[in-house]
């Protein structure tokens, strides 16, 4: 998987962009969040990515902050949420208005992004409940607070467990647990629960 690539940006078409990274060519989708914040053609610049393989191609999405790739990568979760979708609420919506909106259950502030109707939001709202933190620098998905944590979640579900049961498990870890030993801690929870 490519998971981030720095490179000398060479083209700038909202919502693709061209990266240049050591002569390879890659063309990105990125969030308009994203698009604004880029630098001048030719400029360096560092995105985190998401690779995407379906059928009849292979995606790249690119995202300046680990946050937005995270919340993009949740959206994905959703069940009737695409790719083009999930661009489009993160085009539309900051992540502190997305957490705001998920927070006080606004539908009507996501039904005004483009392509969410009124049941779509509902279903947003239902499924990112809990997702979101709002920080004092603005919101961050609650997957990104530790790579570690991640690590131990993905872990759990491989063996079996679902995100549920994996979130909560992970959830009552201490933060500075290592990623085996968390896991060795959070098979003990879930053995007791």
């Amino acid at each position: 998987m490519i998971g981030r690539l720095a490179g000398i940006l060479l083209e700038k078409n909202p919502p693709q962009i061209l990266l240049d990274v050591q002569g390879v060519g890659y063309e990105l989708e990125v969030p308009m969040s994203t698009f604004f914040n880029l630098p001048q053609l030719n400029d360096k610049v560092t995105l985190h990515t998401q690779l995407i393989v379906r059928e009849d191609a292979h995606l790249l999405y690119g995202f300046l902050t680990q946050d937005e790739r995270v919340a993009f990568r949740q959206l994905l979760k959703i069940t009737g949420v695409g790719a083009k979708l999930a661009l489009s609420v993160l085009s539309g919506l900051s992540l502190g208005d997305l957490a705001a909106a998920v927070a006080a259950k606004d539908a009507g502030r996501l039904t005004k992004v483009p392509g969410v109707g009124k049941k779509t939001a509902e279903r947003l709202l239902l499924e990112l409940q809990g997702k979101f933190t709002v920080t004092g620098s603005g919101a961050s998905p609650t997957a990104a607070v530790a790579s570690s944590g991640s690590d131990i979640v993905n872990a759990l579900q491989a063996l079996g467990y679902s995100e549920k049961e994996a979130d909560w498990a992970a959830k009552q870890l201490p933060k500075d647990a290592g990623v085996s030993d968390g896991i060795r801690q959070a098979l003990k929870l879930l053995s007791k629960s």
